[in-house]
């Protein structure tokens, strides 16, 4: 079973899923000013932190099931559920096979497109660095994640970034990698879900495309959106913000787009 901490003692239950080498512990900052309304359930998805690797080949559908059976054993009600980059593709194949069992779904610097054949390629490639040289695959991609405007001030926060992602199973990670490529276009999910959607967004992503992903989201009242002024890491760099967003979102109502 999928290792996992329990904080807070609120009456909605929030289910948080890290992003591709990440762990639990990227949520400290945000949890500082998440409410106290929330209990979280913070899951380190296969391969990553205490969690086991559960194969060669990792699909976003294979996480979904391991995380169902922990929100099973934890015989959790009707949930929010929150995905940053990989958590978030791992949210969406949550919400295709269980969306009864959830009461929001938030794309947390995540999309639902699946991979083009270029980042297929890139990903591919991507293989035999993480076998042969993991230390400069993640030297040379983490700063990335990163607003490049701040990466002087956010140096501290991209160290961090980096000693987690190379305590990172380096079996984990090829599979996730794996997993990635296969990903499937999951725009439909989003169409069928009848409880709250969420987004967020930042203008210096470059791993998602944050504009294009808000661009052509559905045109449906349960759908909030936000564009912040960041790169992927909204959980690092913009922890007070993306909390009060989810704090409003999820537990109140505000109008529909904001561009912070």
């Amino acid at each position: 079973m999928l290792y996992y901490k329990i904080s807070g003692n609120g009456k909605e239950n929030l289910v948080l899923l890290h992003g591709f080498m990440e762990n639990h512990t990227i949520w400290e900052d945000m949890e500082k000013t998440l409410s106290d309304d929330f209990k979280l359930i913070k899951i380190d998805l296969p391969g990553h932190g205490k969690s086991d690797v559960y194969g060669e080949i990792q699909t976003m559908e294979s996480m979904a099931e391991e995380v169902h059976k922990i929100t099973t054993h934890l015989d959790l009600p009707k949930f929010h559920l929150l995905g940053h980059s990989m958590g978030g593709y791992t949210t969406l194949a949550f919400a295709e096979k269980y969306p009864e069992k959830l009461k929001s779904l938030t794309l947390f610097f995540s999309t639902y497109f699946p991979d083009d054949e270029e980042k297929k390629e890139q990903r591919r490639k991507s293989l035999r660095l993480i076998k042969e040289a993991f230390s400069n695959y993640v030297s040379a991609g983490v700063p990335n994640l990163f607003n490049p405007n701040e990466k002087d001030i956010l140096e501290g926060k991209i160290n961090l970034a980096k000693e987690i992602a190379l305590s990172t199973k380096k079996e984990g990670v090829i599979a996730s990698v794996r997993g990635m490529i296969e990903r499937t276009d999951k725009l439909e999910v989003l169409k069928n879900f009848s409880g709250k959607i969420l987004v967020l967004a930042g203008k210096h992503d470059g791993a998602v495309n944050g504009k294009k992903t808000l661009e052509l989201l559905p045109d449906q009242t349960n759908i909030k959106s936000y564009l912040l002024d960041c790169g992927h890491n909204g959980h690092w760099e913009k922890p007070e913000i993306c909390a009060s967003i989810i704090n409003s979102e999820l537990l109140h109502n505000l109008p529909k787009k904001f561009i912070l």
